[in-house]
């Protein structure tokens, strides 16, 4: 195989809070030396994790590969599947920058309707924000509603319309909002939004207020009623209207583009955000021609994983991992990860690139990595985490210290007691501080 090479990196020290607030994912380092780093010694290898999971009863299982040439070097029933929880993202990622790409762009556009309305349609963009764009944002620009409708009340005018009804298109998604095995207070306490093709900010009632996660409860109306009143300040009188289904030859009145996926991806990875992992199941769905329902977007994914050769052991009901019902083994996870990191893949790159740092971004920051039992891990592990009720897991890679770069997954509880994701830390540390 070739040599895997992460092209992001951070030097294993102390994580002081200074430190953590400066360092970024942008540090590059050279590929380890394919003359050095030799792989660990199994046996020494499973002496260091046997230790900390506690013996082959221990509710973990568990899986260490080496990246370079796919050897499993420790596994505890690594080949059973497990709940991934938010380590689904990895399948979804994957998936999605396989099929669809990294460059590509979800469009949310106005068109004219009928009966002298328009009509905004909705393209799966979840990140579409009715907020003003701030410096500090932290990401890309996310496709703004607030052009939208300036680009479309300049439109109007400029056709003589000065009052119009807003209708709206969410037909780009098809089947139920929510997957098979939610729990019922996933919406109401803002796990994500009803899963639409048409959502403004999420779907957050407060969407300038972090604290507050509550979610409207029809995105798609809501969103056709706060366009309605952009419009209005602009000077286009409008009232929203009534979904429908937009014609396809309609004349567009203005569009607007969210970042590249590879950027979605990032984004959705270090954050674990659920809405925009639906989303980007779906349009894996939407690329292999499939309805973009909760069911579609599940085999889309499966679909694509078979033919990058990593399928099995992978069985999923939504792209952001919340259903209790998926089940991963933590091989699989493993493999999609080295597959990801493999140069001879770079449309999947932003996998690698999007996985929280340890101690530092996204859901590996403080406190976690900040013990003295996985500090070794901090800068030096990238991973996902997933979290649900008596489960918890995280996959990723690391360099050990030798510059061999493995990859691992470690998945935690039954879903019927407590779990600690300290537990996993302690072993993904474990892994990278191996000179064995």
């Amino acid at each position: 195989m070739a040599k895997l090479t992460p092209d992001r990196h951070l030097s294993p020290q102390p994580p002081g809070v200074a430190a953590r607030e400066l360092m970024h994912a942008s540090a590059r380092i050279p590929a380890a030396d394919p003359a050095g780093g030799r792989a660990p010694n199994p046996q020494a290898l499973a002496g260091r994790l046997a230790a900390l999971i506690g013996g082959p009863k221990a509710k973990i299982n568990a899986v260490v590969v080496d990246a370079e040439t796919g050897r499993t070097l420790f596994a505890q029933r690594g080949d059973q599947p497990a709940t991934p929880a938010s380590t689904t993202k990895l399948a979804t990622t994957v998936a999605a920058l396989a099929t669809v790409g990294p460059s590509h762009r979800i469009t949310t556009q106005v068109v004219r309707g009928t009966g002298g309305g328009i009509v905004l349609v909705g393209g799966g963009d979840p990140t579409l924000t009715a907020l003003p764009a701030r410096a500090d944002e932290g990401h890309p620009p996310y496709a703004s509603l607030l052009d939208l409708a300036k680009q479309t009340a300049t439109a109007l005018k400029a056709s003589g319309v000065t009052r119009v009804r807003v209708d709206y298109d969410a037909s780009a998604y098809q089947g139920p909002r929510t997957a098979a095995g939610w729990k019922p207070n996933y919406l109401p306490e803002g796990e994500l939004a009803p899963v639409t093709a048409l959502t403004v900010d999420e779907g957050r009632v407060s969407p300038a207020d972090p604290t507050k996660r509550a979610r409207v409860s029809d995105p798609p109306s809501a969103a056709a009623s706060i366009f309605a009143s952009l419009l209005t300040r602009n000077g286009v009188a409008a009232k929203a209207g009534h979904r429908t289904v937009a014609q396809k030859s309609a004349a567009r009145l203005g569009a607007v583009q969210s970042p590249p996926l590879s950027a979605l991806i990032e984004h959705l990875l270090t954050e674990s955000d659920n809405d925009v992992a639906e989303a980007v199941a779906r349009q894996v769905a939407m690329k292999l021609g499939r309805p973009a329902t909760f069911v579609d977007a599940a085999q889309a994914v499966r679909q694509t994983l078979a033919k990058l050769g990593v399928t099995q052991g992978v069985s999923v009901n939504d792209g952001s991992g919340l259903s209790p019902r998926n089940r991963i083994t933590p091989l699989a996870l493993a493999r999609i990860i080295a597959l990801a990191a493999n140069p001879e893949h770079p449309q999947l790159r932003s996998v690698i690139t999007g996985l929280p740092i340890a101690g530092f971004s996204g859901t590996l920051k403080p406190p976690r990595y900040t013990f003295p039992t996985s500090q070794a891990g901090a800068g030096v592990v990238r991973a996902k985490t997933g979290t649900l009720a008596g489960v918890s897991t995280l996959a990723g890679l690391t360099y050990d210290s030798d510059g061999r770069l493995l990859t691992f997954a470690f998945m935690a509880g039954d879903g019927k007691g407590p779990v600690d994701p300290g537990k996993l830390d302690q072993l993904a540390s474990a892994v990278a501080t191996c000179g064995c």
